[in-house]
């Protein structure tokens, strides 16, 4: 059952540690087929060394595995809450790369200071808040995917224009319309981070991007007169 889309999810979780996102086994990637509504996850815990494409596990958007013989990555339901509310995304990145996990650990959001974040990201990165005691004692996984989605709503923000946020005291997840293109929003996420830091260091009165300057470098590479690129 879908093998083509567990390849793609396998060599999309093989990516993570190539591009600096991940340590040991912290991170998984998820692709969801939108003619089964099912989507595929890796495997909980499963070394990246030994891990391969029948491992990855078929899961229902109601959080129940449909075919596999290993557990399911434990952020399942997470992912399983973004792709029901967030429609038309087709695959979601977890990891704790270093820089945007010291983000999230301060609790802050990730403003746009500069044309990097605004080629892919409209605008600030929200920091979802801590997870309350009902929340975490109730269902922890399903509970901090309401917690982004409610992020998103409470905000005004589109999900398809930022598609990442932070977890205050947790780390990003990251979403893209498949695994290359959400694996490639989460390093751009680690890299801003990173500039950020370095710039609020550098000058801690350094400005946010003028929203012209936003405008221009979000539409050009992903607005309807779109000129970035290739046809």
């Amino acid at each position: 059952m879908l093998e083509q889309l567990k390849a793609e999810v396998y060599q999309a979780n093989l990516e993570l540690p190539k591009r600096g996102l991940i340590k040991y086994t912290w991170g998984n990637v998820s692709a969801f087929d939108t003619e089964t509504q099912l989507f595929v996850i890796k495997p909980s815990g499963v070394d990246y060394a030994t891990m391969q494409p029948a491992d990855m596990v078929v899961c229902n958007l109601q959080g129940e595995v449909v075919e596999g013989s290993l557990r399911p990555s434990s952020d399942m339901p997470t992912h399983a809450v973004l792709y029901q509310q967030f429609g038309d995304i087709g695959s979601v990145v977890h990891t704790h790369s270093p820089w945007a996990t010291t983000w999230s650990q301060s609790g802050l959001d990730v403003p746009a200071m500069g044309t990097t974040h605004a080629d892919t990201f409209y605008g600030s990165i929200p920091c979802a808040r801590f997870l309350n005691s009902d929340e975490i004692n109730n269902d922890y996984e399903l509970e901090t995917g309401n917690v982004i989605v409610e992020t998103f709503k409470n905000q005004g923000i589109n999900p398809h224009d930022v598609p990442a946020v932070l977890l205050h005291g947790h780390a990003p997840f990251v979403w893209g319309e498949d695994c290359e293109h959400a694996v490639m929003n989460a390093v751009v996420l680690e890299e801003v981070c990173k500039m950020n830091i370095f710039t609020r260091q550098l000058n801690p009165f350094a400005e946010a991007l003028p929203q012209e300057i936003l405008d221009k470098h979000f539409e050009r590479k992903h607005g309807a007169n779109a000129y970035y690129g290739q046809n």
